[in-house]
């Protein structure tokens, strides 16, 4: 069984006009985007558009980066965290990273405006409502700013939950969020924090959770049918399955690091006839696979896919994952052939 883990935090940009970009979430063209091709984070007023980047591997020394992070690598986020803004696309933060980003940023165009979230960890030491507003001003402090847009709770609380999620309130009405989330929520809990919320008139706005053609739980639990009842939109992470979706990886040429033992060659053979579908598809609408696993997410309706960006590079071939749709029977054909794969199991917090 495979495991997928997730530990970074979402924020996003889009462009209000040539010289003014603000970011909320993002769509991923090199164009100036009109309000029209916004959608709102759930039933919060933070607009939003499709497509995010990830940057889970910023700073990482622990998965993603064979243990090492060096200028290079610092160079590469940096790459990509420009051509996030350069194209209006979305990021997913290290804090400190980002804060550092930005303020380089600003300083070469003060015009430039982002918006930023950032979570909320349930750890055991962390109790009450108090708790999440103290580590909110310590996130603040990292990223330099006075507020953010979004703010999640990482993972549902072991115990104290409901205080957490009275901290999520007192945030928003404290003027340090815009709009407020939870991410590895089941079904039970997210309905749970969107009542508690709603009796205080403050809207949940996101659920974000592991969700890719490799791993669909969320439509098997009840979670993605639940956000779409409520009106919570769905932030998946690992959309393209850290890689295992792209097609770049192979039987022969497995990821290294943590993630080789996660997909092992073994799993890799297992994938082939998913990832030469998808290939063939892509190749159809001159799409690369990642694209055409974006897409699919897309289709899905009410998801906002947070694909990671190591570099400028991967960054802008996200772009190419929108304007346009696959058929339904191409939809359905590569969820039928996902089902063949070996399954995998996601973040043991989602089922707490």
């Amino acid at each position: 069984m495979a495991l997928y883990v997730s530990s970074a935090c979402f924020c996003g940009f889009s462009q209000k006009r040539v010289e003014r970009i603000r970011a909320v979430a993002s769509e991923g063209f090199a164009t100036v985007k009109t309000e029209e091709e916004k959608v709102k984070l759930g039933g919060s007023d933070l607009k939003v558009t499709k497509l995010g980047i990830g940057a889970w591997s910023w700073g990482d020394t622990s998965y993603w980066n064979n243990f090492e992070w060096d200028d290079r690598k610092m160079k590469a986020a940096k790459g990509a965290f420009d051509a996030s803004i350069d194209l209006s696309f979305g990021a997913i933060n290290s804090e400190t990273l980002l804060g550092r980003f930005i303020k380089e940023r600003k300083e070469k165009n003060p015009e430039v405006e982002v918006a930023v979230a950032t979570k909320f960890a349930a750890l055991p030491w962390r109790f009450g409502r108090q708790s999440v507003i103290t580590a909110l001003k310590d996130s603040l402090c990292r990223l330099g700013l006075s507020s953010v847009d979004l703010y999640q709770l990482h993972w549902p609380g072991v115990w104290g939950n409901e205080g957490y999620i009275d901290g999520l309130g007192d945030a928003v009405e404290m003027g340090l969020v815009k709009a407020v989330g939870v991410s590895n929520y089941s079904e039970k809990r997210l309905r749970e924090a969107y009542e508690k919320l709603k009796k205080r008139g403050v809207p949940l706005a996101s659920n974000q959770v592991n969700y890719s053609l490799l791993y669909r739980l969320p439509e098997e639990n009840g979670v993605k049918a639940a956000c779409d009842e409520l009106g919570v939109t769905l932030i998946a992470y690992s959309p393209i399955a850290q890689g295992a979706l792209t097609g770049k990886y192979t039987p022969g040429n497995p990821p290294t690091g943590p993630r080789g033992r996660i997909y092992t060659p073994e799993f890799l053979a297992k994938l082939q006839p998913l990832l030469n579908r998808i290939m063939e598809i892509g190749q159809n609408y001159d799409k690369t696979p990642t694209q055409v696993v974006l897409n699919w997410l897309t289709c899905q309706e009410n998801v906002v896919p947070i694909p990671g960006a190591k570099n400028a590079e991967q960054a802008k071939e996200f772009s190419g994952a929108l304007g346009w749709r696959l058929t339904d029977d191409e939809i359905n054909e590569l969820r039928s052939l996902a089902s063949e794969t070996k399954p995998v199991i996601g973040f043991p917090v989602e089922n707490l």
